[in-house]
């Protein structure tokens, strides 16, 4: 299969970024999100869809835009099988050595790609490069830029550890490339909600976090947005979840998880002391939430 290179010229190398995009009745914006990332000028690039089985016009979009254009694949699955697993099954299907995922109903300005492999191919050490991004509407207007301030480029993984976790906000980085190598080594999205929040924080112990100082990610709020309604677990349970499944455990996970990163990565155990002293600050904070969690839990054992 033909390839082409940054500045459109063909090439017969395998492609070395994957764009992967999970779907799910994304109907109403997924073409503005499929022809922002065709129009990248970088070209040289597979755009894997993955359809969380659909059940509007989802399908027939993207079936379309694929017959346009042979580096688009549309794969669909059986079933719904949630959001963060659906993000999940894109990073399997990945070969290539790079990864950027991306959403179905935000967009991107057309030189994010070229702007962030710059950056990727120059420096080894760094392990995500993401853009400045801009806040828009249903309709992609009142466009409000936002600041997220996490350009970690800190030589201590610790150090980029804490300062996520005390940073984030809207968690949005790991749209921007990430180099597959590193990502195989950590724990993909899990099941509960801000899961993205757990892969950022283990990243962030692999390497550096770049972040292009341009606004060139556009993230769309709406009703049906995953943050749209933060703490509705209705609502969280559509976005997160298979379908007719609801969340037991919100916190938990979160906590356990970050424990469990810190385990298993290749930090000296004096940095590991400092992160598990960090971390038990953070479960005492959370001390009444989790509590919360584990009554109602035994009462659902206990009846």
């Amino acid at each position: 299969m033909t390839r082409h290179n940054s500045m459109g010229t063909p090439t017969s190398s395998k492609p070395l970024v994957t764009i992967g995009l999970p779907v799910f009745n994304s109907a109403r914006y997924v073409a503005q999100s499929i022809e922002s990332l065709l129009d990248q000028t970088y070209r040289d690039f597979e755009l894997i869809i993955s359809d969380n089985a659909s059940t509007d016009d989802t399908a027939r979009i993207c079936q379309h835009y694929a017959s346009l254009d042979r580096r688009v694949r549309y794969t669909r699955n059986d079933v719904n099988i949630g959001n963060p697993r659906n993000f999940n099954r894109i990073a399997t299907l990945t070969t290539t050595p790079f990864l950027k995922w991306s959403t179905a109903d935000d967009y991107w300005a057309p030189t994010f790609l070229e702007r962030a492999m710059e950056v990727m191919l120059g420096d080894d050490s760094i392990v995500l490069c993401y853009p400045q991004a801009t806040l828009v509407d249903a309709a992609g207007a009142n466009p409000t830029p936002y600041d997220d301030v996490l350009h970690l480029v800190d030589n201590d993984p610790a150090e980029r550890f804490i300062r996520l976790l005390t940073t984030i906000r809207l968690a949005h980085q790991h749209l921007g490339i990430i180099r597959m190598a590193q990502l195989r080594r950590i724990a993909l999205l899990g099941t509960h909600v801000a899961s993205d929040i757990n892969l950022l924080a283990e990243l962030t112990l692999y390497g550096k976090f770049f972040e292009l100082p341009e606004r060139l990610f556009f993230r769309r709020f709406h009703k049906d947005s995953g943050s749209w309604k933060r703490g509705d677990k209705e609502h969280e349970a559509r976005r997160y979840h298979a379908a007719g499944k609801k969340a037991v455990w919100l916190k938990w996970p979160r906590h356990l998880g970050l424990i469990s990163a810190v385990k298993r990565s290749d930090l000296p155990l004096g940095s590991k002391v400092r992160l598990y002293r960090f971390l038990s600050r953070q479960m005492v904070w959370d001390r009444g939430i989790l509590g919360a969690e584990l009554g109602a839990y035994l009462k659902t054992v206990l009846r």
